[in-house]
């Protein structure tokens, strides 16, 4: 995944618009939300690579709940918190409820740039693992039901070799009439 898609999410207006622009200037696919309705709302109808979310948030959806409603809609998706309340343990708490990374303000972009870059990387990765595996899969499918039928044609051709060898065998019956059963069960294999 070259160009990832990110909702940026964040109540400070100066912080949206920065987040935006120097998303925008390094060729990310970016779209915004001042709060976490509006993240809720986007994330509902729009598809998302990254959410990269504000931790502290006015109302009921802050970054976390944010992170928790991301992951309901898309387990895929990566989420990244930005906090300026740098805390342990609430990025313990981000981490076990399915946070891929952690930042603090003021936001150092090249740190940014370099983790988001890491995340596209991973996608990238796992899709082509995805990939493969459902091309192992079809590999697999036709191997079995090819060996499958080989297993039946030899099955066939073996109880065509039986009846030849039955004919064969046969003492009371003239070798030209034997000859000619063994040609029609050839004929018929």
């Amino acid at each position: 995944m070259k160009n990832p898609s990110i909702l940026a999410v964040d109540d400070d207006p100066v912080i949206r618009h920065l987040l935006e622009q120097r998303l925008k200037k390094a060729h990310y696919r970016v779209q915004v939300a001042e709060d976490g309705y509006v993240a809720e709302k986007m994330l509902r109808t729009h598809t998302y690579d990254i959410v990269l979310t504000d931790l502290m948030m006015p109302g009921d959806i802050g970054g976390i709940e944010v992170l928790e409603i991301a992951k309901e809609i898309n387990s895929r998706i990566e989420v990244i918190l930005i906090t300026a309340h740098s805390s342990v343990d609430t990025a313990v708490a981000a981490m076990k409820k399915g946070a891929c990374d952690y930042l603090e303000k003021p936001i150092n972009f090249d740190e940014l740039f370099l983790r988001i870059d890491k995340i596209a990387n991973m996608q990238t990765i796992l899709r082509s693992a995805q990939d493969l595996q459902v091309a192992m899969d079809t590999t697999e499918n036709v191997a079995s039901s090819t060996i499958q039928n080989l297993e039946m044609q030899v099955t066939g051709l073996q109880n065509s070799l039986d009846r030849i060898e039955n004919i064969l065998r046969e003492d009371h019956v003239p070798d030209d009439i034997k000859i000619h059963h063994a040609l029609d069960i050839i004929a018929e294999s």
